[in-house]
Parts: structure tokens; C-alpha cells; sequence
């Protein structure tokens, strides 16, 4: 049931160009390759031009764990999906529990109001969808490429504005992220 949901969706999707074309993850056709490809590209260009380049890469912590189901639903509900679906993915999201296993002894069951299933055929096309606006947040001048959790920002430094440029856009990313309760991963700062 999952994968004809996922298929139908996916089709619904692309058709309507609803998905950014920034997206790399579980998509047909588009991989951890051809994202950097496409960053590459851009990059030797802008290194050939005899400029420089500021680049920020963005991890969210714990990202497909974090997902609101509420807010899912909301987000959903925008792309123009029936009643119907978007029941069926309530229902889909509702109701689920864990239990963690170590050494053959399992832990007490614990309800989950948060999260898509990881593992699963549905759960990676929730979170791209879930994730799929953060582009319409960004500047023109700032270039984004996503892995689905993975967020890749630059910005060609062609004159000293530049640089504040992608601060402000990491400002307005951080701010995002607030709002739908994504923790941005800050364990491996490098300066």
C-alpha cells in the first residue's frame, strides 16, 4: 500500500514541478553525485570568473525523528492533496509506538508524536515534502543544493556585501528551522 501511495504521490508531485529542483534525495534519477555535480560545476565557474566562494553545509539533527505530524499535515494540505490522503497519512502517522532491544530484552513501549518512519517506503517522501519549502526561504544570490536532510548554501563573493549575504540567509535558515521545529546539527562547527 505504501509504494502505490508513494508512486501515485511522486508522479502527482513531478508533474506539477511541486518538489524543488534543489532536492537530490530519494528521487529517481538524482543522488549524493548529482548534487555535487551540480555544486561542482558552479563552483569551478565561479573560481574560474576569479572569484571566491563562502559555502555553508547544514545537518539537521535527528530530522526525520522531528517532523510534527501536525505541522506535516499542514504542510501537506498545501500541495493540494485530497481529504481522503491526507486522512490515510494521519492515520498512517497516528497511533505508532517503539521498543528498543538490547541484549534480547526489550524496553517498555513508547508512543511517538513526532517522526516519519525511518525504514520505511513512505517515510523519505513525507520528510522531502516536510523540507521541500526551505528553498523558498533564501535570497537571490544564494544557491542551495539538498540532500534530503542535508543542506548545502553558497554564495559567489564578487564584492565584500557578498559575504553578509550568506550570514543573512543562515540567519533567516536558523529561523526556519524555529518554526518547524528542526535542530540544526552543531556538534562539528568548522570555522
Amino acid at each position: 500500500m505504501e509504494s502505490i501511495i508513494k508512486d501515485q504521490l511522486l508522479t502527482f508531485l513531478l508533474k506539477h514541478n511541486l518538489i524543488t529542483r534543489q532536492q537530490h534525495g530519494f528521487l529517481a534519477r538524482h543522488s549524493t553525485v548529482t548534487n555535487l555535480l551540480e555544486s561542482l560545476n558552479y563552483w569551478s565557474l565561479t573560481i574560474k570568473n576569479s572569484h571566491s566562494i563562502d559555502i555553508a553545509y547544514i545537518d539537521y539533527r535527528k530530522a526525520f525523528d522531528s517532523v510534527s505530524h501536525v505541522k506535516l499535515i499542514t504542510k501537506l494540505s498545501g500541495y493540494g492533496l485530497s481529504v481522503r490522503l491526507l486522512n490515510w497519512i494521519w492515520a498512517y502517522l497516528s497511533d505508532r509506538s517503539q521498543v528498543v532491544c538490547v541484549d534480547g530484552r526489550l524496553s517498555n513501549s513508547g508512543k511517538l508524536v513526532n517522526g516519519v518512519p525511518q525504514g520505511s517506503v513512505f517515510g523519505p517522501v513525507l520528510f522531502l515534502l516536510f523540507i521541500n519549502d526551505v528553498i523558498d526561504i533564501f535570497s537571490p544570490g544564494v544557491t542551495a543544493r539538498l540532500f534530503a536532510d542535508d543542506l548545502k548554501l553558497y554564495v559567489e563573493i564578487v564584492t565584500d556585501v557578498d559575504h553578509f549575504l550568506l550570514q543573512n540567509n543562515l540567519i533567516k535558515l536558523e529561523e526556519w528551522s524555529r518554526l518547524w521545529q528542526l535542530n540544526i546539527s552543531v556538534k562539528n562547527v568548522i570555522f
